[in-house]
């Protein structure tokens, strides 16, 4: 059985790229098929694994908005077993175009119907907001993966994305369900991170995965390269940190683990 997650936060700048990208390539490290769907505007999940979207022809938005062919338009990563669709500005318009389709809000799960089952994993990057896009996002999964920054404001935004999560279980009698939290950003040398990540842990206990992605130098680089850290610096803390994320979504899913990894496309 396939999974889709969403990785989602209404809060920008809390990791969700970088998740998406990072947890991405260690799940098809360990052996899985993965299909990452870039659905932001800002298309980072396309240009951090070293793709143009400006030299792209088609890209998501295309089969969202004209029905064109979803296979043209998956590309292989470096990664081998690490799949994307990639995104593009474009997407912007498509917030508006989408007002004109009947169930505009199932317009996502119907496209990814018809391959769902060709991958173990498929990661959505969502936007930072509440529209059709990320109502789309959350409609097409099965599950939903929340990173939190361990900041003061963290538990706030994370009540409101479980709100709309039950509005959307009510109202489109969707069975979503919230795979867990990841707290990101984390610096275990700052007492406000230790007592933020305290915090949700008590208020969500069972929720938050066991690992916490640090603030890391090669994180942040690694886009710049168009590579995932495992291929930009795999022996560091945040290479690390996001390899047994990967082991703690496998184990949560109940797929078994392949610790043979496999780094480069063929």
């Amino acid at each position: 059985m396939s999974e889709i997650i969403a990785i989602c936060n209404q809060k920008g700048g809390v990791g969700k790229t970088t998740t998406t990208i990072n947890l991405g390539a260690y799940l098809a490290a360990f052996g899985k098929k993965v299909l990452l769907i870039d659905f932001d505007a800002q298309s980072n999940t396309t240009s951090g694994l070293g793709f143009d979207y400006k030299k792209l022809q088609k890209t998501i938005y295309n089969v969202l908005v004209s029905n064109s062919s979803l296979e043209e338009i998956i590309y292989k990563t470096s990664v081998f077993g690490l799949h994307l669709l990639p995104a593009s500005p474009d997407l912007i318009g498509a917030q508006v175009e989408l007002d004109h389709f009947v169930n505009k809000e199932f317009r996502l799960m119907q496209i990814l119907t018809p391959i769902k089952e060709q991958y173990d994993y498929l990661l959505i990057d969502l936007p930072p907001s509440l529209g059709v896009l990320t109502i789309n996002g959350l409609v097409a999964a099965d599950q939903v993966l929340i990173p939190i920054q361990t900041e003061y404001y963290a538990l706030e935004g994370l009540s409101q994305l479980i709100t709309t999560i039950d509005l959307i279980r009510r109202n489109l009698e969707k069975d979503l369900r919230i795979l867990g939290a990841i707290l990101t950003l984390y610096d275990r040398r700052n007492r406000l991170d230790r007592m933020v990540a305290k915090h949700i842990r008590r208020n969500f206990p069972g929720y938050v995965f066991d690992v916490e992605i640090p603030r890391n130098v090669s994180l942040a680089e690694a886009p710049s390269f168009g590579k995932p850290i495992i291929q930009y610096n795999s022996f560091s803390d945040g290479a690390r940190a996001y390899r047994q994320l990967a082991q703690e979504l496998i184990k949560k899913t109940e797929k078994p683990i392949n610790d043979n990894f496999s780094i480069n496309n063929k």
